[in-house]
């Protein structure tokens, strides 16, 4: 473990316990001794994985029983989301919900036989405790092999059902009317007081209220908008967000937002991103602006590489305490402000003594906003906004003194594909040619490290690992034609479209007209998995099918649509009927709809300044942009796009198509606007 690239498996290197990594080594050995295999699958940042490791992994005891019964395989679920994926099905079918740490019970062929997810060191939370578990499981494989080869081989059968589930519909076409009816769906399951999906836990879900948005563009009513906006909101003033230090918490305990699992996810924060700053393109407000660039600067500070490229998490704890860098308690502050400032600050973010955490701490949250303050002292809001600002600098950097959480330095292809596609829409919704540069950088790195032109690597550190999976193609292959979009640099789109052609070779499965989660031929795999589901993140399945529309959309090629089309259809009977699982698929399938939707814009950099400006501050997720130099030469990527566009009447034109259909230039940027935002039309 501790020559092991992953700091998750790292983490473990001191236990007692004989780990092994996911490999042929451990998979022989389980063969050769007839034993079966513990395989325990978690992150870095996983606050129960820490737990389960301090209570039983760290046990001489526990590790006895786990080394005398079992081959123990640690697992890094952002290493290996398919064995994840396959995995977390046999607790699904148990009737659990899932999650991490994820402890399945393996044969060696890998069948599994029995899972769960946390275990406790004794019998607790209805959960048998792990030694006796340990015990049983060994007793069972010695005494009951043929019951345990039962066990397993309906298993194997369910896992091959779940895996494939959905894939048997009909194929249908996707409507307009669809796609309001899913955002009305989704508003069904709005908490109507605190925004967000459900009660506690409450995930931001930042797909899902995409979504709503689109419904709404398409003329589902003001509800959704609201609700969306409602949520943004609630979240931006809540714990979730980190009110010094900028950046999203990975989802809340409780339905209020309050208070939040600590760790900070990068794919959280990227969706987040592109999320708020669509929220400006409908209704710009101080709010997004504030969250948005808090946010962005919490990435570059903590979570970027010296090569640009950006780490994958941040953990929950700190000095053995979940949210012990995050937290205060009053004579914290007290001992870092002057007391006007620190009974300010303190009603603001509604610190007391006996807190909202544990052992007395307070996680901030706005709890009186600065207007209600200003106003309960009869000064003007810039002056208490400007008091609030400074203290909040004051504590930022009070905390910078603290011992840091621990973070997960592991560079992920896809994972850098989200935060890129997030960063180039906010550096154009925000005027901010400093963002473009940080994706700029993060996709030289992911490129020139991690793609030779026919393998996209999953992982780095220090060196490329692990062939890449369907989401990082699909991600990857988002986040450049974003990149495009907001630098007009023509290398990223053509990027996009090499990875976007290899992928379709290495997970399209005609057959069952989806696409796999790992490349065709994996051999480590006990069932074939196919990426469906937009979970926490999206599918690469979801995010392929969205670049593909958007290359269609910007190079003219037709082709680029085959497989949208036939992928939408397939899902499409999933979609209508369980919304809140396929949310970017949602979003790919809307982008369809308006038939690869574009705006070359024609003419100088200069010239076409305006026209760029005013199409960046409108809200029309579908539409895709590119740029024609009057002066340069034509890339043989975009000569079939770029025939016949030109500028009009020696000025800067832009051309508006719809499936292929182009209408009148327009030179007037606020004409362009009013086209981009009118309410589209029946699809």
């Amino acid at each position: 473990m501790a020559r092991e690239p992953s700091p998750y498996l790292r983490q473990h290197a001191h236990n007692p316990v004989d780990w092994y990594p996911w490999g042929d080594e451990a998979l022989a050995r389980a063969k050769a001794e007839d034993k079966p295999i513990l395989l325990s699958v978690g992150y870095s940042a996983c606050h129960w994985c820490h737990v389960m490791a301090h209570e039983s992994f760290d046990s001489p005891e526990t590790a006895r029983l786990m080394n005398e019964g079992f081959i123990n395989i640690k697992v890094d679920r952002e290493e290996r989301p398919d064995l994840d994926q396959i995995y977390q099905g046999v607790v699904q079918l148990m009737g659990q919900g899932g999650g991490w740490p994820l402890t399945v019970f393996l044969t060696p062929d890998l069948k599994p036989f029995y899972g769960g997810t946390y275990f406790p060191p004794q019998d607790r939370y209805g959960r048998p405790g792990f030694p006796r578990l340990l015990a049983s499981l060994r007793d069972a494989w010695v005494n009951k092999r043929e019951d345990v080869q039962r066990q397993a081989a309906l298993f194997e059968e369910g896992l091959g059902e779940l895996a494939t589930y959905g894939l048997d519909a009909a194929p249908g076409t996707l409507t307009a009317e669809d796609v309001v009816a899913l955002g009305g769906r989704m508003a069904q399951h709005l908490d109507p007081v605190y925004g967000g999906f459900g009660g506690a836990p409450k995930f931001p879900n930042p797909m899902n209220l995409a979504l709503m948005l689109r419904a709404w563009r398409r003329g589902g009513g003001a509800q959704l908008k609201d609700g969306v906006f409602r949520t943004l909101e609630r979240m931006a003033l809540g714990g979730i967000y980190d009110q010094l230090g900028g950046g999203f918490h990975r989802y809340s305990v409780d339905e209020r937002w309050l208070v939040p699992h600590f760790e900070k996810m990068l794919y959280d924060n990227a969706q987040l991103v592109h999320l708020y700053a669509q929220a400006q393109q409908v209704e710009p407000r101080p709010l997004w602006r504030k969250v948005v660039e808090e946010t962005v600067e919490y990435v570059r500070r903590e979570m970027t590489d010296a090569g640009g490229a950006f780490y994958a998490a941040q953990d929950a704890d700190s000095e053995g305490e979940e949210g012990k860098f995050f937290v205060w308690r009053p004579e914290e502050l007290q001992a870092v402000l002057p007391a006007p400032q620190a009974e300010l600050v303190m009603r603001h973010f509604r610190v007391t003594p006996p807190g909202n955490f544990e052992h007395g701490t307070t996680v901030l949250e706005v709890a009186v906003p600065a207007a209600e303050l200003a106003s309960q002292r009869g000064l003007p809001v810039e002056e208490v906004e400007r008091e609030l600002a400074a203290a909040r600098r004051a504590l930022f950097d009070a905390r910078e003194q603290r011992v840091k959480p621990g973070r997960d330095d592991k560079v992920l292809s896809g994972w850098n594909g989200l935060m890129i596609r997030g960063l180039a829409l906010a550096a154009r919704v925000f005027e901010r040619p400093d963002w473009a540069r940080q994706a700029v950088a993060a996709a030289d790195f992911v490129l020139s490290r991690m793609w030779d032109g026919t393998r996209l690597a999953r992982s780095f550190q220090g060196e490329a690992r692990i062939d890449g999976f369907l989401e990082d193609y699909g991600n990857l292959a988002s986040g450049l034609t974003a990149l495009y979009q907001a630098t007009f640099d023509v290398k990223y789109l053509e990027a996009a479209d090499a990875l976007v052609r290899r992928a379709v070779e290495l997970f399209w499965d005609a057959e069952k007209g989806a696409y796999l989660t790992a490349p065709r031929g994996q051999k480590d795999l006990v069932v074939a998995t196919y990426g469906l589901f937009d979970n926490a993140f999206p599918s690469g399945a979801s995010t392929l099918t969205e670049a593909q529309v958007e290359l269609a959309a910007l190079t003219g090629d037709k082709r680029h649509l085959e497989l949208p089309e036939k992928y939408v259809a397939r899902m499409r009977d999933g979609l209508v009927k369980n919304p809140m699982g396929y949310g970017y698929l949602g979003l790919a399938a809307d982008a369809l709809l308006d038939g690869a939707a574009g705006v070359t814009f024609a003419g100088t950099r200069e010239a076409v300044a305006p026209l760029v400006a005013s199409a960046n501050r409108a809200y029309a997720p579908t539409f895709a942009l590119g740029w024609k130099d009057p002066g340069a030469s034509v890339p043989p990527l975009l000569r079939e796009i770029f025939e016949g566009r030109e500028p009009v009447g020696g000025r800067a034109a832009a051309y508006l198509c719809r499936g292929f259909v182009c209408e009148r230039p327009l030179t007037d940027a606020e004409a362009l606007a009013g086209r981009l935002t009118a309410a589209p039309g029946p699809a």
